[in-house]
């Protein structure tokens, strides 16, 4: 990924792309006027001219380019295709060598060079940017793992950024925040809005309708650089692709990059300011470190605490990841009073580039990722950086110099498109593919569309639209800056308008439906007639018919640790069923609410998204380590000894990775534990989560694709073992009587998603409220023999 600042070297003069020097003359006493120009001046090219020589208003050698603001030495000339940067000067005159310009700057701005030690282009870290970026997409594509690259990127952003920032503060005397505003977006924003332009066409012409509205949430997250929060509200999982995923999702990182880019800009400002007001310029880059260390250590803490309660969020989380760009941004303070021994750069060197090629291999980045583990990748970064610092590209490592081959470079170049369009590519040649992997032809396929993809963009699109772009392009920079305007406020304007509707016209849940018209389950339980009628839920209410609990915000979410307790039913009756667990138990309060109305009992449930009851020192969910469900869990089985409800109602199952269900060890270690309290237990079997390969997808999603229930359903053999899982080990526990409704929800051939006029499923896994109503009968005809109530 391209940082904003990449043509930045680490101190003020870059280093001399050519391997030609010529002897530098006498240092010159005078520029040439306007009106001095001697001749039509040329030279061989390359070769800067002797001073006092100039060049004509007219005349051109070739378009010698060199680090924004600083002009070479006399007698050192570049080759004839180096380029780096197009500084103008006043036709036919030179500037004294030691003598520099800004990077706007005509002949009248001449600006002091930064007193800093001279440092080298580091050609090297464009080729580890490159690398990083090229095992993230090989990883996305063929390995379904975080390979840690994004970390990388993530330290070589921050390093970048915050000298480039350091050295115009130095030689300025103010950061510019208009200016590097504007840089930032002309670098960043032309590929992200063109990219984004894109996957919103190709979702319209390929994605079913029911999915538009989220992908105008996510472009509108991913263009104003909040995606990470957006992906950390909803806990996505990003451990690996597949057609369930959002094509928008890897966008998180560059929302990170940018909330970064803002404070550092914004905080070394105000750090500027300080020092200037107190005439302590030379204090600038000690309190810079300072700071930056002290937020760094904090960051680090508050990730590596995140890691063990609340991962899923963690993962996002700009605050967790802080201490990763920190890292880098304080390398870039120090890197240029640093002197290494060459022993420890070539140590430096090959241990960092072995761990940036194997991190991935090394640790499970969307388990332990920004806690402590990514020490690993921020480390094998700083190593590069480090066994490089203040060398010319000859004079360093191997490692480095392979990285600094035109190869590598010219990676590094591409890799902020190729990061923008591998994952998108990825994600709908999965969906149409139907299958969880790409394998190896459709990988390779991918990655060639992928890089194919961004060297178009790269050329097309961010070059042109670069600052400094030459004078010779400056009409199609023109257009090209225009179309991609109007083509950003159209992106910003559709994705705005989306979600204004979905605020003024929001789901509604369905809150009747005639038990004539739709029987629901109980055409399956009961042998209902099923008249013709239009299904209920719709497609576009299905999202908001959850069960009661989620819509009262009676359940804890993924971040929360506290018990919340809610009562359905009767009230004031004298029997109590608590519902125990997730929202798989959950999904049951409907039924059990008609159930509690008409007979006479209260509900008190004790609920939290992703946590059945568990006793296990380590839960999971997803994949994830969910410390927070132990904990809960632990006070919830506490609670129900002293509340003393008759009766616990949950989970007794849980789908397997693949097919069928089970029952895990730890259920019955819940039941030992309830048992000890006292406690009955109703433990009723899951319903089916629709999965095709092991692959999630949601009902609305395959209906809005012209098919229909039962060619949306699962083969009831897949879904589920043919005896329920519990049924046994239930046998061994005299307080717990095992409840099966299957039957309500399956044919014995298919778990279709309508049944009796009601859609099944609001998600991919959880009942719709209406659908959980119509179980009430056939829940009350099981339940009537074991409660002794009615």
């Amino acid at each position: 990924m391209r940082t904003p600042e990449e043509e930045s070297p680490e101190s003020g003069v870059a280093e001399s792309r050519s391997a030609g020097v010529v002897t530098a003359p006498a240092k010159p006493k005078r520029w040439y006027t306007r009106a001095e120009q001697p001749d039509n001046v040329r030279q061989q090219p390359g070769v800067w001219p002797e001073p006092g020589r100039g060049y004509a208003e007219g005349a051109q050698v070739d378009e010698v380019r060199q680090q924004p603001g600083v002009w070479p030495e006399p007698g050192r000339g570049y080759a004839e295709g180096a380029q780096v940067d197009e500084v103008r000067q006043q036709p036919g005159v030179w500037p004294e060598p030691g003598r520099r310009y800004g990077e706007r700057a005509q002949s009248d701005e001449v600006r002091p060079q930064s007193s800093a030690r001279p440092e080298r282009y580091r050609h090297d870290l464009d080729g580890l940017r490159g690398i990083a970026i090229a095992l993230v997409v090989v990883f996305h594509i063929w390995l379904g793992r975080v390979s840690g690259g994004v970390d990388v990127f993530l330290v070589l952003s921050g390093f970048f950024f915050t000298g480039s920032l350091l050295r115009r503060a130095e030689s300025t005397g103010t950061v510019a925040l208009a200016a590097t505003a504007r840089r930032l977006g002309r670098r960043l924003l032309p590929a992200l809005v063109f990219v984004l332009a894109v996957v919103a066409v190709a979702t319209v012409l390929i994605r079913p309708y029911t999915q538009w509205t989220e992908a105008a949430a996510q472009t509108l997250a991913s263009l104003l650089y909040y995606q990470n929060w957006y992906l950390a509200l909803s806990w996505s999982d990003y451990l690996a692709a597949d057609p369930s995923v959002s094509p928008l999702q890897h966008l998180w990182s560059m929302s990170v990059q940018g909330q970064f880019y803002l404070v550092a800009l914004v905080g070394i400002a105000l750090l500027v300011a300080v020092v200037r007001r107190f005439g302590r310029a030379s204090a600038l880059r000690p309190t810079v470190a300072v700071v930056l260390g002290a937020l760094a250590v904090v960051s680090f803490l508050y990730a590596a605490r995140g890691v063990q309660l609340h991962q899923g969020w963690n993962y996002y989380d700009s605050l967790a990841r802080g201490w990763e760009l920190l890292a880098g941004a304080l390398l870039a303070v120090l890197a240029p009073k640093l002197m290494v021994p060459r022993l420890f750069r070539v140590l430096f060197a090959v241990i960092g580039a072995i761990v940036v090629l194997s991190c991935g291999w090394l640790t499970d980045g969307a388990n332990e990722f920004p806690g402590p583990a990514a020490l690993i990748p921020v480390g094998a970064a700083v190593a590069l950086i480090l066994s490089g610092a203040g060398l010319p590209t000859g004079a360093q490592p191997l490692p480095n110099r392979l990285l600094a081959a035109a190869p590598m470079v010219r990676l590094g170049e591409l890799a902020y498109a190729l990061y923008l369009w591998h994952w998108p590519i990825l994600i709908f040649v999965l969906a149409e593919r139907g299958t969880p992997t790409a394998g190896i032809e459709a990988g390779l396929a991918v990655l060639a569309i992928s890089f194919a993809l961004a060297y178009l963009t790269h050329r097309f699109v961010e070059e042109p639209l670069r600052a400094g772009a030459g004078a010779s392009r400056s009409g199609y920079r023109r257009r090209a800056g225009r179309i991609v305007a109007a083509v950003g406020a159209t992106v910003l304007a559709v994705a705005v308008g989306a979600q204004v509707v979905s605020r003024i016209l929001p789901p509604q849940p369905v809150a009747y439906l005639d038990p004539v018209r739709y029987p629901g389950a109980e055409a399956l339980a009961a042998g209902a007639a099923v008249p013709r009628a239009k299904m209920r839920p719709t497609v576009f209410e299905a999202p908001a018919d959850a069960a009661y609990p989620s819509r009262e915000k009676c359940i804890a979410d993924w971040d929360t640790r506290d018990v919340i307790t809610c009562t359905y039913g009767d009230a004031d009756a004298e029997h109590t069923i608590a519902v125990v667990g997730s929202s798989h138990a959950e999904h049951w309060v409907p039924a059990l609410d008609v159930l509690a109305r008409e007979h006479g009992f209260r509900i008190t449930v004790y609920l939290k998204m992703g946590c059945p009851l568990t006793v296990a020192a380590e839960p999971m969910y997803k994949g994830e380590a969910i410390p927070d469900c132990r904990d809960w869990s632990a006070e919830v089985i506490d609670r129900l000894g002293v509340d003393r409800p008759q009766w616990v109602f949950t989970t007794g199952t849980r789908p397997r990775d693949r097919t069928g269900d089970e029952t895990p060890t730890d259920y019955l270690e819940v039941w030992s534990r309830l048992a000890e309290h006292g406690l009955n237990v109703l433990a009723v079997r899951d319903t089916p989560w629709l999965r095709r390969d092991g692959i999630r997808y949601r009902a609305i999603d395959c209906l809005a694709q012209n098919a229909d229930g039962v060619a949306c359903g699962m083969p009831r053999v897949e879904a589920l073992d043919e005896v329920n899982p519990a049924a046994e080990p239930a046998a061994s526990f005299p307080n717990v009587f095992p409840l099966d409704l299957t039957d309500a929800v399956c044919t014995p051939e298919v778990c279709p998603v309508i049944e009796g006029n009601i859609l099944v499923y609001h998600d991919e896994h959880h009942l719709t409220a209406s659908y959980s109503r119509s179980l009430a009968p056939e829940l009350g005809r099981q339940l009537a023999p074991i409660l002794g109530w009615w």
